[in-house]
Order: structure tokens, then sequence, then C-alpha cells
């Protein structure tokens, strides 16, 4: 039941905020393309202080969904489909697959060019775009697939966050990270010793971490991640802070800040010959990665560790449908595109990547529902 309860926070949120991201997109790529486009374009590159209206939603809003991420993984580990070994065997070993074979794609494509940073870009799985497709069809989807693909892209979230901490930071200034993992070892101790269950220090605290940690050269989104881990979690207890802010923030996410960060970060000029760029090293990476790599990634790790006993598939769960869900894997959005603007440099791959990406999300999403449509409907009959 706690995991019914946890799946159905993600389906309230997640299904209709993945139409909402589809919207935005289309808006953005129409608008960027129309007689007002650079005028659209302006309003993102807009600077508020030092940084751009797109750098403010990039580093300080998508902080406050990593710091969602972060409170939703920290609910699995404690009492959902993570919270044993047992449990956690198989959706850890289908993520891990899903990360490292289009890693590996990526790289047999670009291995020693300058576009080889980018091999963190198709390890990614987009929660809402991924549960939203699933959600289409309906009642037929059996509970232990919504479960497994849940915790399969929560997981997901957590290796695309250590991927980001360890391959994608810049020269450290350590006198500011020290400053952020202090406030941070602060703000665990106000947890575990003084049992403090206010809000008030620990969003104050964030604030002052985020600040540290932007000018650290670790990535800020990374103090949201470290803020949800030092907020007070009672396992079974609905009203503890954690569960409150998990409800707090969850449709401002879903319908607030990653709808701006869609519309910010698609904002993009197609060029006539933008199919030229389909074979480029980086954007084969890209499209075989998340089209073919996650699916076999996710399948292949999936049998290997059923068949060697370190877990079983989960009752009224089939290898197909399990393929179907390795297949939505495929759909990298939010993550990639983030990925892809801490990858690069040049705008010229930055702007070909997100439409690649958008391409091959779009292709995966399209194979996963027609393959479980058929065999969900099959089954039925």
């Amino acid at each position: 039941m706690k995991i019914k309860h946890t799946l159905q926070g993600f389906l309230e949120s997640e299904k209709s905020g993945g139409l909402v991201l589809i919207v935005c997109t289309l808006v953005s790529l129409l608008l960027a393309n129309s007689s007002i486009g650079q005028h659209y374009l302006d309003i993102w590159e807009f600077h508020l202080g030092v940084h751009s209206f797109a750098d403010w939603i990039n580093d300080g809003l998508m902080a406050v969904f990593f710091l969602l991420v972060g409170l939703e993984l920290v609910q699995e580990v404690q009492e959902g489909e993570l919270s044993s070994v047992r449990t956690a065997m198989l959706p850890l070993s289908a993520a891990l697959g899903g990360m490292l074979v289009p890693a590996a794609i990526y790289m047999y494509f670009n291995y020693g060019l300058d576009t080889q940073s980018g091999f963190g870009i198709p390890m990614a799985t987009d929660i809402a775009f991924a549960l939203g497709v699933l959600s289409l069809l309906g009642k037929r989807v059996p509970l232990s697939l919504k479960i497994f693909l849940t915790a399969l892209a929560v997981i997901d979230d957590l290796g695309a966050i250590i991927v980001i901490a360890i391959f994608y930071t810049s020269d450290l200034t350590w006198i500011n990270l020290g400053i952020a993992l202090g406030i941070f070892a602060l703000l665990l101790s106000l947890n575990k010793v003084f049992n403090v269950r206010n809000f008030v220090p620990y969003v104050i605290g964030g604030i002052l971490m985020w600040f540290f940690m932007l000018h650290s050269g670790v990535h800020a989104t990374i103090a949201g991640v470290l803020l949800a881990i030092t907020i007070p979690l009672k396992k079974g207890d609905r009203t503890c802070l954690s569960q409150k802010m998990q409800n707090a923030l969850h449709y401002p996410v879903a319908f607030f800040i990653l709808p701006l960060f869609a519309l910010a970060n698609t904002a993009i000029m197609i060029e006539g010959n933008w199919d030229d760029s389909i074979g480029e090293p980086y954007t084969l990476g890209i499209i075989f990665g998340l089209i073919l790599g996650k699916p076999i990634g996710i399948t292949l790790f999936s049998f290997l560790s059923v068949k060697s006993r370190l877990c079983k598939l989960p009752a009224g769960m089939k290898w197909k449908e399990l393929l179907g869900a390795g297949m939505l894997g495929g759909i990298g959005f939010t993550m990639s595109i983030f990925i892809t603007l801490l990858a690069f440099s040049d705008a010229h791959h930055i702007n070909e990547s997100k439409l690649m990406i958008m391409l091959a999300s779009l292709v995966s999403g399209i194979i996963g529902f027609t393959w479980l449509n058929f065999m969900l409907k099959k089954e039925r009959d």
C-alpha cells in the first residue's frame, strides 16, 4: 500500500505534467521559428543581475526539481521499492544497464573526439514523459509494471545526479565547497541530533548551501539533492516534513518549473539543413543510445539479474512488458537536455543535441506505446 501511495503521488502530477511539457516544447519551437523568433530567444538571454533568465532557470529553479527528486528517492529507500535489497535489485540492475549500455554506444561513436563529453546525455530517463505515456494505456497496465518503471526512473535520476557531480564539475573552489558541505552537515545535525521539524531553518540553510555550491565549481543543483537528504522523514508518517514538502512541490515542479525549463531550452531556431547533422558522431550516439541502448540495457541487465537469482520478476509482469518499459526508458528529454548544457559549450552542438534528444524521445515514446498497447491488448483478449 505504501508503494501504491508513493506511486500515486508521481502519477497525479507526472501524467498531466508530461502533457504540459509536450505543449511547452511545441510552443517554444513554433515561437523560435516564427517571425518573432529572435525576440523570443532574447527573452531567455535577458540578464537579471550577472545571470541570464535561462541561467536562473537551469541553475536556480532546477535545484528545486532536484530537491523533489531527492525527497522521492530518500522515501523510496526508506519505505518504497528500494527499501530492501531483494525488491531493489531488479530496478537497480535495469537502471544500471539503462545507463551503461547507452553510454557505451555513445562512446563507440565519439571516443577520442571533442564530443565524447556528451556520454551522459543518453543515460537519462524523463520520469514525467515515461509515466505520462504509460498512463495513456489506462488500467491495462499491471501495477507491478508501473512500480518498476517508477523505481527505474528514480534510480536513473540518482545515476544522472552522480554523473553530473563527478564528470560535469568544473575547477573546484575548495573554500566555497567546504562551506556548502559544512551547511549540509549542520542541517543534517538539526534533523538527526536536535530533532528540528520546522521547515524554516532547512529552507534558509538550503538557499545558503545552493549559493556556495553555485560558486564552488560543483553544479548548483546538487545542493537540492543534499538538502533532500537532511529533511526529516518518518517511516509511515504522511505528516512528516519530507512528505509535506513533496506534496507542496509536486505541482509547482510539474506545472511551473519543468514547463519553464522546456520553454527556455527548446527555443531552437531550426535551420533548413538541420537533418545534415544526423550523421554526426554525437547525434548518432544520442539517437542510438536512447532508442536502442536504453531498451537493450534495461532488458539485458534485468534478465541477467533474474537468471543469476539476485531477484525475481514481480508477480503480474512479463518479460515483453519489461521490454516495453525499457523502450519508454529511451525518453530522455529533461535530464538529457540538462546534461547537454553541461557537456557542451558549442552552441551548434547544444542545439543539434537538443533536436536529436527530442527526436529520439519521440521515437522511443511511440515505439514503447505501440509495443505495450499491442502486447497488453493481446493479453486482455
